[in-house]
């Protein structure tokens, strides 16, 4: 059940339903406004904007606290919901919380984030929430009083216009936090290790991990406001084209 005076929110992620990180933030919302929770039914990490096509997905809902399962992607999850779950377009989407980094380029693969920015071109504002542990036991609940302030201040303000937040914690000691920061999203890449698993007939299977590597020398970056205990808030564009400057690229411009 909704309400008119209460802000509507759609709580996703890509941990999937049973994660610790969605069960805490859903729960932040339910003291703002009204609540659905529509999520992957598993683990669907890094995969960005992916939808599904040409294969059915299905919705389940679990509970009366309009918490629902997605057998798609975050992305289908959002799509689902402000299409055909949710009685209006909801006043705020939020992300998460996601168990590890979605900083630097780490953005570009994240499905938490690529379901708050789903949510920003269905006319949503979306923040993206994410804790630099991997651990699903970590202790959330000191950042309580943050999630729950910024997210008032957006749905006041809905100064949000076609972007998206995206919102990093450091996994250091709450005393710890010096504040947060405007940033730039940082330099970095990930190095991948590729280790055959299996072979089968003429097919070979592998594990792929890697180790990550970023700048932190830039101070107006993500990269240095986590290292220096920060939590660093980026703005992401939905607008992904270049901005060029006088001449810049001229000569790939042709007449026919």
């Amino acid at each position: 059940m909704t309400t008119n005076s209460r802000p509507l929110i759609l709580v996703v992620n890509d941990d999937g339903i049973n994660s610790n990180g969605i069960k805490f933030l859903s729960s932040v919302m339910r003291e703002i406004g009204d609540v659905f929770v529509v999520a992957p039914d598993r683990n669907r990490s890094g995969n960005s904007h992916s939808m599904t096509l040409n294969q059915n997905i299905f919705i389940e809902k679990l509970n009366q606290n309009n918490e629902f399962m997605c057998s798609g992607t975050p992305v289908d999850c959002v799509k689902l919901a402000v299409n055909k779950i949710l009685p209006r377009l909801p006043d705020l989407c939020v992300s998460g919380i996601n168990h590890g980094s979605n900083h630097s380029i780490n953005a570009l693969y994240s499905g938490t984030l690529h379901g708050a920015m789903e949510a920003t071109i269905q006319g949503v504002n979306s923040i993206s929430f994410s804790h630099l542990s991997y651990l699903e036991s970590t202790n959330l609940f000191m950042f309580k009083s943050f999630i729950y302030k910024i997210c008032l201040d957006v749905l006041k303000n809905r100064f949000l216009n076609n972007i998206t937040l995206n919102i990093n914690i450091p996994d250091v000691d709450f005393k710890k936090i010096k504040g947060v920061k405007l940033c730039t999203q940082s330099k970095g890449r990930w190095t991948e290790t590729f280790k055959i698993s299996k072979k089968i007939d003429q097919k070979k299977y592998y594990n792929i991990s890697g180790s990550f590597k970023h700048d932190t020398d830039d101070v107006n970056s993500d990269a240095w406001a986590l290292e220096n205990n920060f939590i660093s808030l980026v703005p992401i564009a939905i607008d992904c084209s270049y901005k060029l400057c006088d001449n810049e690229l001229k000569y790939l411009e042709y007449d026919f």
